[in-house]
């Protein structure tokens, strides 16, 4: 395990510039100069291996070179690059490009709006048509929820440190336990028809349930298969719009294109951002059933939903998905982060952690507050970047490109090793809660994907 040095570049700049609500640049304390695949490197040359990916942003990698090859071409050719929702030729190729390689294959028919660039405005559009469809305005969502920081999507995450900033009231929104919030002994689902079903318990039929099938900032809480099955029934038995926001699961992070593919669903409404761009460029989608496509004309609109550079770039990243070849690599890559995992907790019991999560976003839960960040903080300063995620910062998460060479991927997990290792010594010394305060000295990543 290499520790980088002690030279950091000044963040000078940024600190009596930069508003105070920064927040990973608190963590990741140096000036990243320039990245490639799933490595960066700082202004004074240190080298990290890169298990954050943009927050999910990423999962082809940095500076993809197929992906940046098609966006040179596209620019030196003076393509369009800014035209509203205006047709053009790089959004035609996306359509159909997505059309072919990912709906038909799966046998899905939606059609596909561009809300606006980010996560959080494909989750606003999603709710918006829900209620317009349903004449109904209450949104059903989960504990631990997140989907996005503007207002809406506020009101339908779970995070108390989140909702508080949004300094009014968060309405229209009914929260309900996620699968097995209450342990593996309660069955939520049926909890949740039982209060709709009652015309005593105070809850209205809503216009939606917004889901995510595996919590990303909530903590790598993972529904299985059987849960959702359940709840697309209950929604689909009672005019009830299924929302599946996708925006960090979605692009394969899970193991399929789509996270909901293994529960064998079809949502009504599915939500798509980070990744979609294909190159970390702003980029959202919303898919809607056909019959769930009933707009009037710029009644959701957006400056920058005609972000041809996106749209170039995720045609390219879809080359990805042909076939099964991409699908079956991150499987495998999968499996070899679920191992690694697994060898750390049986060579240090003392972490007293578990193992959260799916495909290739996974990490340890830890049952001492403090413990993830504290990992992660002694990653950052070995040369690996991870964030925590979890309403008490509990999990230390793992989030590799996907496109993650094998040589990075295994030199990361050693790295992740060692450091788990220096962890586990620090305990054994001072016990389990001074190694978790010692995280106070050095502020780590705390769950707070942007949207």
């Amino acid at each position: 395990m290499k520790t980088q040095t002690m030279e950091t570049a000044s963040l000078h700049v940024f600190e009596q510039l930069e508003s105070e609500v920064r927040s990973y640049c608190r963590s990741f304390t140096t000036v990243f100069a320039r990245a490639k695949d799933a490595i960066l490197w700082d202004a004074n040359g240190n080298e990290y291996i890169d298990f954050f990916a943009g927050a999910g942003s990423l999962n082809y990698g940095h500076n993809n070179d197929v992906i940046r090859q098609r966006l040179v071409r596209y620019l030196l050719e003076d393509g369009i690059t800014h035209s509203l929702d205006m047709a053009t030729e790089a959004k035609e190729q996306f359509l159909l490009r997505f059309q072919d390689i990912i709906l038909k294959p799966r046998g899905l028919q939606y059609k596909i709006m561009f809300p606006g660039p980010t996560g959080t405005n494909a989750v606003e559009s999603a709710m918006k048509i829900a209620r317009k469809v349903t004449g109904r305005t209450g949104i059903l969502c989960f504990t631990n929820a997140f989907h996005g920081m503007s207002l809406g999507s506020l009101s339908v995450t779970g995070n108390a440190f989140k909702r508080k900033g949004a300094g009014v009231s968060l309405n229209h929104s009914v929260f309900m336990p996620y699968d097995r919030y209450f342990g593996p002994d309660v069955d939520t689902a049926a909890y949740i028809e039982k209060l709709l079903d009652d015309p005593g318990s105070g809850i209205e039929r809503p216009a939606a349930v917004i889901l995510e099938t595996v919590q990303g900032e909530g903590g790598l809480h993972v529904a299985s298969p059987e849960w959702l099955r359940r709840i697309a029934k209950l929604c689909k038995d009672r005019d009830i719009l299924l929302i599946v926001d996708d925006v960090q699961m979605g692009c394969g992070r899970t193991g399929s294109f789509f996270s909901f593919e293994e529960a064998g669903i079809e949502p009504d409404i599915v939500c798509m951002s980070k990744s979609i761009g294909g190159y970390g460029l702003p980029m959202a989608i919303t898919l809607l059933k056909p019959e769930r496509d009933i707009w009037s004309p710029g009644e959701h609109n957006g400056t920058f939903r005609g972000n041809n550079l996106g749209f170039v770039a995720a045609s390219e990243a879809l080359n990805y998905w042909i076939g099964d070849s991409f699908a079956a690599e991150i499987r495998r890559k999968s499996g070899e982060i679920r191992a690694a995992l697994e060898g750390i907790l049986r060579k240090h019991p003392s972490l007293k952690a578990h193992i959260r999560g799916k495909g290739m976003i996974q990490g340890l839960a830890f049952e001492e507050e403090g413990m993830a960040e504290r990992l992660c903080a002694i990653a950052f300063r070995n040369g690996l970047i991870m964030e925590t995620s979890g309403p008490r910062s509990e999990v230390a998460k793992l989030m590799p490109p996907l496109t993650i060479a094998d040589e990075a991927l295994q030199r990361g997990l050693q790295v992740l090793q060692a450091c788990a290792a220096e962890l586990a010594g620090e305990i054994a010394r001072t016990g389990a809660k001074a190694a978790a305060g010692r995280a106070a000295a050095v502020p780590v990543a705390r769950t707070g994907t942007e949207r």
